[in-house]
């Protein structure tokens, strides 16, 4: 499943995530630490969604409320609703 999320309250800007048989297939971001991001998707892609918002909710940036990694997790929490809908 392909979708996009507009991340809230950090400065990326768009993330395109891809999932598939319960795992991340591709994850990449526009707008933030690009060099940061990057990294973030070369160590989650492959990793099971339930794996990945377990390792990455909650993350704070700064004195931020959240981070890009913590807005991937909500990010996943949605998609796996949309999925139970469709």
């Amino acid at each position: 499943m392909k979708f996009t999320y507009r991340p809230k309250g950090v400065c990326s800007q768009y993330m395109e995530i891809e999932t598939e048989d319960g795992k991340l297939k591709s994850f990449s971001v526009i707008g933030g630490c690009d060099g940061n991001l990057q990294g973030i998707s070369r160590l989650v892609e492959g990793m099971d969604v339930e794996e990945v918002i377990h390792r990455l909710e909650g993350i704070r940036c700064g004195r931020k409320p959240t981070s890009c990694p913590d807005q991937l997790a909500k990010a996943l929490k949605l998609s796996i609703e949309q999925e139970k809908q469709a």
